[in-house]
């Protein structure tokens, strides 16, 4: 099932790539974008999907959840985001990925984040370990947060999260820097190979978290939310690192 993922994240992301500078751009809402590419890609991989596991269910970011063939719900569900970084899509900057995740019985037993402009397919099976282009990763050393180089997102309600801002400030002074690349899912898969040494965001949905927080998991790193409590990536919250500064990241967070 790895590679049939690899093989639907890449030709996603390939077409992203075919369209990207001409696909048309709408509006979910006052600020929350969506090209027509987000609807090709995302149907072409649910095509896919359907095709070689027509009873397998489905939430993707566009469509919703499918609902599986009988009446029933499978212990399968794939869990994808065919354009991770919308914004940054329409605006022509190469900072995006597809997401796709696979939960079985409520647990993730795999997950790719492909980024198609730089050609890297990071994919992680339960208990395999993490690859990035098929070699294996791990999460960084680092175990000082002012050595520490960090990662989150700018949620779309900001103005109806004043928290973000205060975190934010907070770790933009104890870090050595803090960075903010407006795709969720790379992020996470950047944590896992080590390039940051810690992500934070609240807001974020499942199809954002899935594939990465497997990555995570499988390149030893830690992923949680902010009180430090098992993931659910049905919670907004996601508190991701290499477990060397995760709890002084989480002091952070919960401090007043």
């Amino acid at each position: 099932m790895l590679n049939f993922a690899t093989q639907i994240a890449r030709e996603a992301g390939n077409l992203l790539v075919q369209r990207l500078g001409v696909a048309r751009i709408t509006s979910k809402g006052d600020i929350n974008l969506v090209t027509e590419a987000d609807i090709a890609a995302e149907n072409l991989i649910i095509e896919r999907i359907r095709s070689h596991y027509p009873q397998h269910g489905i939430l993707a970011e566009e469509s919703g959840e499918a609902i599986l063939v009988g009446g029933k719900r499978s212990e399968w569900k794939w869990i994808i985001d065919p354009l991770d970084g919308t914004t940054n899509y329409a605006h022509g900057y190469p900072c995006f990925c597809v997401s796709i995740a696979l939960e079985h019985a409520g647990a993730l037993t795999l997950g790719v984040v492909y980024d198609p402009m730089r050609d890297e397919m990071f994919a992680a099976e339960r208990g395999q370990g993490a690859t990035l282009n098929d070699r294996k990763i791990r999460v960084s050393t680092v175990d000082d947060l002012n050595c520490a180089m960090l990662c989150t997102g700018f949620p779309y309600n900001v103005r109806e999260r004043p928290d973000f801002a205060r975190e934010f400030a907070k770790f933009t002074m104890e870090a050595q820097a803090v960075r903010r690349d407006g795709s969720a899912a790379l992020d996470l898969a950047y944590v896992a190979c080590g390039r940051f040494d810690g992500f934070w965001e609240d807001g974020l949905n499942p199809w954002d978290i899935a594939a990465g927080a497997l990555l995570i998991s499988e390149a030893r790193g830690k992923i949680t939310n902010f009180k430090d409590e098992p993931l659910d990536i049905y919670n907004e919250q996601v508190l991701a690192s290499n477990g060397l500064i995760h709890d002084v990241m989480m002091g952070i967070l919960n401090r007043g």
